[in-house]
């Protein structure tokens, strides 16, 4: 075995040949030739890969694992991490892209003579496509970086003869952001498009704070195209390189270092800057850069590091270009930014704030805004500034926000062609006229002379007129509407009272058994789950909505849902247990729930989900503390009925829970009418009589 070769973990070897966890451990146990740990710890060991694959291919168990598995675990277990084999693999790719004829006769060598022969190589790729080796951001790895690759680049060579170089990138790219979120601040790819789609189509194009070049890659495509980023990771700078060349034939130009600090693109003149810079810094280089010429629009407090963003963008555009930033929200309206903004406006330079929804980008709990900027020119400044906001509700029947509400998207189910709709709408007619029809709550072009008061307030929710409830009188007509269908709808499905009898005795079995006796599956919830795969939490089922929680990816196995499936909340002490619908499965299961999957041909799953609703089951199954009721539903009791009889009582269940649903829509519709009543006629919308 090579020393300091590619090292897999126990959750490796079980995706390499697609078993659980629990599998490799017997294997380990029951099999004395089973490869020895190399590494790790001893509750985490890692195992030599090509020991692995050797030891799982004797077995009989690598036939079927997929090719692009097998390159990942090369990547995830490189010696010198993950970061610098994908650098390496997209040294390798580029090179299969831009000439694979060198490739083909440089692979059909050993391991050894092509780690020599490939820095040669890969230079006459390098420097047509990031420039000279001093300053650009890819250096071009030695023979003995290159040693440890080979099996790597192989790999990814010939999953790039099934996907295409540049897919084969961007899959390698992506499970690795995906593999460690905490990492990286991404730029989500709906709003790099959006952003892209507001600065327009340009031939130069800087991102000075590129990360891993979301950005730059969402840029529309122009001849004689240049992409110039920067970063202060090295990484970063390197993989965003990397991941652009193979995305585009425009000359790319990345560095490595500080932007504000140390602008590696000072004398450039862009036509297009697009930026999520890093916020909240507080070491941004305040005290070193006080008499920096970019700041033309005043100097920026040590707590307005997003400023000098701002100033930096507009300094490396050229006259009338335009640059769009990802902002704070209260970079809109804190005070020791207030004179920067006026001078903004004053000038012309700041053209539109824009607010998103929640969940648009990290962080994912607030409404993150859009600033919309160009260079002032010789033309005259802009007597307006364009507010929208597309988190608040419109006439449209909803904001993007509310939609996803409503879909229990959550942040990976984000509407994007919703929020793309409702900013275009509003930046579109702007653009061309220098102003746009009011929308109410949604979008207005406003004086500047309006905004420049004492704070120069700019966040659009102050400035926009209230909405009317979705569009006024004739909507609160239409929500009155279908509040009253929906009553009714609520009076037919009211059970009737059943008749008078006495208590049951019918014989009783317990979740535990029928779990022991195999007619129903029982799982808890777990603590990871695949990447954008919405997870439905304890609050989504108490309040019946849809999946709208996230977990951290991780090594356990997620607990998927089904349809059919019963998922009951174990904190709280409420009798509650919600039927999986097809609209629900897929999802995985969130912590503090637990799933009981029914064989169909012995229960109902209505009759058990309605059974353990019972108060008094739930009351006899729920042990106390002095913080939490917690229901052990292994205890919880049901009746031992035929599977015929069970359906007679699920029928029944069911329409109480569509009775219950009938409730919840009525209780939202009034909530929607009282809101809009109150404010139609505190706004005059509404008259009295």
């Amino acid at each position: 075995m090579q020393e300091n070769g590619t090292e897999v973990t126990a959750a490796g070897i079980a995706r390499l040949a697609g078993v659980g966890r629990a599998a490799v451990s017997n294997w380990r146990r029951r099999h004395a030739d089973f490869p020895k740990p190399v590494g790790g710890t001893e509750t985490s060991p890692s195992f030599a890969l090509p020991e692995v694959e050797e030891w799982l291919r004797n077995q009989g168990k690598l036939a079927e694992v997929p090719l692009r598995e097998r390159v990942w675990q090369h990547l995830a277990g490189h010696p010198e991490g993950p970061v610098t084999a994908l650098v390496h693999a997209g040294c390798g790719l580029l090179l299969i892209h831009d000439r694979p004829t060198v490739w083909l006769e440089l692979s059909a060598t050993s391991d050894e003579r092509l780690a020599g022969l490939l820095p040669a190589a890969l230079e006459q790729v390098l420097t047509p496509r990031f420039g000279t080796p001093r300053g650009r951001a890819v250096s071009t790895p030695s023979a003995a970086e290159l040693l440890p690759s080979a099996p790597l680049l192989r790999g990814a060579a010939e999953l790039a003869a099934e996907l295409g170089a540049r897919q084969t990138y961007e899959f390698l790219l992506g499970r690795h952001l995906d593999a460690n979120p905490r990492q990286y601040t991404l730029t989500p790819g709906g709003l790099a498009a959006l952003m892209a789609e507001l600065a327009g189509p340009a031939r130069t194009v800087l991102d000075p704070a590129c990360g891993t070049g979301a950005l730059l890659r969402a840029v529309e495509a122009v001849p004689d195209q240049e992409l110039y980023g920067q970063d202060s990771a090295p990484e970063l700078a390197a993989l965003t390189a990397l991941r652009l060349a193979l995305h585009t034939r425009a000359a790319v130009r990345c560095a490595v270092g500080d932007t504000l600090r140390a602008d590696a693109h000072e004398k450039l003149r862009a036509d297009v800057v697009l930026c999520h810079p890093p916020f909240n810094e507080r070491n941004w280089g305040h005290d070193e850069l006080a008499y920096d010429a970019r700041w033309e629009y005043g100097f920026p407090a040590r707590t307005e590091s997003e400023l000098a963003w701002v100033q930096h963008a507009l300094a490396r555009l050229r006259e009338g270009g335009t640059a769009v930033l990802l902002m704070p929200p209260a970079a809109a309206s804190r005070r020791s930014g207030r004179r920067i903004r006026a001078d903004l406006l004053r000038r012309g330079a700041l053209r539109a704030v824009i607010a998103l929804p929640a969940g648009a980008a990290p962080p994912y709990n607030i409404p993150l805004h859009l600033w919309v900027l160009r260079r002032p020119g010789k033309a005259p400044a802009q007597p307006e500034l364009l507010l929208a906001d597309t988190a608040a509700p419109a006439e449209t029947g909803g904001s993007p926000a509310e939609r996803i509400r409503e879909t229990g998207g959550g942040r990976a189910g984000l509407d994007w062609q919703a929020v793309r709709t409702a900013v275009l709408d509003a930046w579109r007619p702007y653009e061309r006229t220098g102003t746009a029809p009011e929308r109410p709550g949604l979008s207005r072009s406003v004086p500047v002379i309006d905004l420049l008061d004492d704070d120069v307030d700019l966040a659009p929710a102050r400035h926009l007129p209230p909405p009317a409830e979705a569009g006024g009188a004739e909507q609160l007509a239409t929500v009155r509407e279908r509040l009253g269908e929906t009553l009714r709808l609520t009076a037919d499905l009211t059970p009737q009272a059943a008749g008078e009898g006495g208590p049951a005795r019918w014989p009783l079995t317990t979740v535990g058994e029928l779990a022991r006796g195999g007619a129903l599956l029982l799982r808890t919830g777990g603590s990871s789950a695949p990447a954008r795969v919405p997870v439905l939490t304890d609050h989504d089922v108490l309040a019946g909505t849809a999946p709208s929680g996230t977990l951290p990816e991780g090594e356990e196995e997620a607990v998927l849902v089904a349809a059919g499936d019963v998922v009951v909340p174990v904190l709280g002490g409420g009798s509650v247990a919600r039927v999986v619908d097809e609209r629900t499965a897929g999802a995985a299961l969130g912590r503090n729930l637990t799933l009981l999957r029914p064989d169909l041909t012995a229960l109902d799953p209505w009759f058990l989900a309605g059974f353990l609703r019972g108060t008094a089951n739930n009351r006899q199954a729920s042990s106390y503390a002095s913080t939490a009721t917690r229901l052990d539903v292994r205890r919880l009791q049901l009746p031992r009925l035929p599977l015929d009889q069970q359906r007679r009582y699920g029928e029944r269940f069911r329409a109480l829970a569509e009775f219950e649903d009938a409730l919840r829509l009525a209780g939202r519709l009034g909530e929607q009418l009282v809101r809009g009543m109150y404010d139609g006629l505190t706004d005059g919308t509404v008259a009295p009589g």
